[in-house]
């Protein structure tokens, strides 16, 4: 095809970026050749199309057959790799001794067909595997069925579609129509493409499921929540696509998983880039939406292509949500991961050093590491032509802004693989990856001298437990073993050792050495606490010897934000414990109600320190722990006949436990195929009190559903509530 001309850099002929799905020049709808046509000719005379039929509806084989039937979108979508069928009609019947036709597609401004943003798709006798062709499968009267193949490496994208017909004056094509306009998705169901995934349970779970479930909380108290992708809602594909444009991506690598996932970890974060989400850990989310209050993506994503601007705010969970939609909604398989424990290693030495004072208190200053109670990334399914065999599949990538990745902030793909065996040689950010589930966890204490003393060396901490949704159910899944050995076998050793020798920093950078092992051991628990309740913590100290021992104990508790980083001590109590040999003692600790309520945060978090010194050995002891408040749940309930195309009614309801007045409430529902997102504000809810909100929807999907709810205020959040749903198919009349 003609190629615009275009400015000539340095001596060559060059095009500019091919960078936006939605840009678009329109090919010309007549290409002579050789000058004018003769006087007397009509160019009418010869073939021309007069429809362009595209079999798009849900119900017809071209969704069905390339599972995008879900899709809330009148267009043709279909999966590349595997062939759909369209119907040409001509003027007068077609005769393929005389006449010669094809079909194009074409995406973005400047198309090339060395690039892949011009598609001429040749009649063929034969389709053949892995190749763009197509094969006319009947002809009837004056039209023409044809069988259309794509490459399994095409573009993903929204493409424009031409039929060009030949004559001996040059080539007729089919104007501009928007009609005719084809999206061409990754394909997990084809062996060919990059993102292929054996098995229809695990296809069904990672690429067709439209609502997840996130872990959060702590390792002792693990609590999730069910989040809504949206990946089939109205709009969200062409909101997916929007993202890689204002990334400003080339259309040309936009077949590429690895480029896809690596630009999508970038763009879903707002940090350097004008992103989807702005992130913020600071407790104040004024002009913003706080990120406990979403319930799902679809929300974000339309307001980001509306507005064109950065949605506030997000945080890590909130991230991995959107981004599991982005790589769904292409077609890559995708799932959430969370860690706890999760190390964010700033200086990459695989240890995680919380220095202490000679007193034992925590020396904020010198700790510069931070464990967060847990960290929620992605994994997307795919090969990575560009490792050695064997570390394709399960890629991590991260959207959460952390650490900066060749000049933005980004992480990943890392190949899970390479992780867990130390191969952290292999792009992209393995190194910081194998930190966030390997580090050791190392207490020092910082003299007045200026020396560093090793007090203990925890190497079981980090990386506690990482865990995803299971495939077709709503339970947990542990999948700690795809990222490391069993802490303690020769294999784990082994990795730790590969990844040092790979350019992880040796943990050798401590002066002095470790201490023997005290004779006293400490522990201690904290019992379920309820928000707005008080609740006691026992500290246990064990002597293990025949002599006797005096300590001196301090006990720390303050609101953390999830991420470990401390916003406020609420609690400091110090006291003295004698230990008879052999023998032990228990210290209790009441917490009360009043202590932390005035200072919680989003998802409160307290964490508690207790240190001890044995003064006469001078052995510091130390251990920490974190406990989630359980908070109360919102109630969700319908009546009416759950049935698609009919009215049902579904109820929000929550009572205020507190002893305070809960202010500027505002209560989010949704619920993908059966409630649009909506959310409504109550100024004020009484101590004790309960408040309803009544909403009339009309489902349109059916099978298993789930409305999800989530309720913020001033002074209370993380507020949840859902409902299982099975929704009825409507009765054929």
């Amino acid at each position: 095809m003609s190629e615009t001309s275009g400015p000539a850099f340095g001596g060559r002929r060059a095009l500019p970026r091919n960078a936006s799905n939605a840009a678009e020049d329109d090919l010309p709808t007549v290409e002579l050749q050789g000058g004018p046509v003769p006087r007397g000719v009509n160019l009418q005379d010869y073939l021309h199309v007069t429809n362009i039929h595209l079999f798009k509806e849900r119900w017809d084989t071209n969704k069905m057959d390339h599972h995008t039937d879900k899709y809330e979108n009148n267009k043709l979508i279909v999966r590349r790799g595997q062939s759909f069928f369209i119907q040409i009609d001509f003027n007068r019947p077609y005769d393929p001794r005389r006449d010669l036709f094809r079909v194009e597609y074409v995406i973005g401004r400047y198309p090339q067909e060395n690039k892949g943003t011009y598609i001429p798709v040749p009649i063929v006798p034969e389709l053949q595997r892995g190749k763009w062709g197509a094969k006319v499968i009947m002809r009837e009267n004056r039209s023409v069925r044809l069988s259309i193949q794509s490459s399994p490496e095409c573009i993903v994208g929204k493409f424009r579609m031409y039929v060009a017909v030949w004559t001996p004056y040059g080539i007729l094509r089919t104007s501009r129509n928007p009609e005719t306009d084809t999206y061409i998705l990754f394909n997990p169901w084809c062996e060919e493409d990059a993102v292929y995934l054996d098995g229809d349970k695990e296809r069904e779970e990672y690429v067709l499921n439209d609502i997840g479930v996130i872990f959060y909380g702590d390792f002792n108290d693990i609590k999730s929540r069910s989040w809504s992708y949206g990946q089939f809602e109205d709009g969200i594909l062409d909101a997916c696509l929007y993202v890689m444009d204002k990334a400003q991506m080339d259309l040309s690598g936009r077949g590429n998983p690895i480029k896809v996932s690596r630009v999508g970890s970038a763009m879903v974060n707002a940090k350097d880039d004008e992103g989807v989400l702005v992130g913020s850990w600071d407790n104040i989310y004024a002009y913003g939406v706080p990120p406990s209050a979403w319930t799902g993506s679809v929300d974000i994503l339309l307001e980001y292509q509306s507005t064109k601007s950065p949605v506030r705010y997000g945080q890590c969970w909130v991230f991995a949500g959107v981004f599991n939609t982005f790589l769904r909604c292409l077609g890559i398989p995708a799932r959430v991961i969370t860690n706890y424990f999760s190390a964010h290693d700033n200086d990459a030495n695989l240890q995680m050093d919380i220095f202490l004072e000679e007193d034992g208190n925590v020396n904020s200053k010198l700790t510069k590491d931070s464990v967060w109670n847990y960290h929620c990334w992605n994994e997307a399914w795919m090969t990575r032509p560009d490792l050695p065999v064997g570390f394709g599949g399960w890629q991590a990538v991260d959207s959460t802004p952390q650490e900066n990745s060749d000049g933005m902030y980004r992480c990943g793909p890392a190949s899970v693989q390479a992780i867990k065996h130390g191969h952290i040689c292999f792009q992209f950010d393995a190194p910081f990856v194998f930190a966030e589930v390997n580090s050791d966890l190392i207490y020092i204490t910082a003299k007045k001298d200026g020396t560093h003393v090793v007090e203990t060396v925890d190497t079981t901490h980090i990386g506690k437990l990482i865990v995803t949704k299971e495939v077709g159910g709503d339970g947990i899944k542990d999948i700690t073993d795809t990222y490391k050995f069993q802490e303690g076998q020769e294999e784990e050793r082994l990795a730790l050792e590969t990844a040092l020798m790979y350019g992880a920093k040796k943990p050798l950078n401590i002066e002095g050495i470790l201490k023997p092992r005290s004779d006293v051991d400490m522990n201690f628990d904290v019992e379920n606490a309820v928000l707005g309740r008080d609740f006691k913590l026992t500290i246990t100290f064990q002597n293990n010897s025949p002599r006797r021992y005096t300590l001196s104990a301090y006990l720390s508790g303050n609101i953390v934000f999830y991420t470990g980083v401390s916003k406020t001590e609420f609690k400091k109590e110090t006291f003295e414990v004698t230990l008879e040999p052999l023998s032990f003692k228990r210290e209790e600790v009441l917490i009360r109600a009043g202590e932390y309520m005035g200072q919680l945060l989003e998802q409160a978090y307290l964490h508690f320190f207790v240190t001890a010194r044995v003064n006469e050995s001078k052995d510091i002891l130390a251990k920490q722990k974190s406990t989630v408040l359980t908070i109360p749940q919102l109630i969700i309930k319908v009546r009416g006949a759950k049935m698609v195309g009919s009215d049902m009614v579904v109820t929000v309801e929550f009572t205020n436990p507190l002893k305070e007045t809960l202010r500027n409430v505002w209560i989010h529902l949704d619920g993908p195929g059966v409630i649009k997102p909506m959310r409504k504000m109550f100024r004020e809810i009484q101590p004790s009190a309960t408040i309803q909100w009544e909403e009339v929807c009309r489902p349109w999907v059916s099978g298993p559903r789930k409305l999800i709810a989530s309720m913020t205020s001033n002074s209370l959040r993380h507020v949840y509530g859902e409902l299982n749903l099975q929704i009825q198919r409507r009765p054929s009349a």
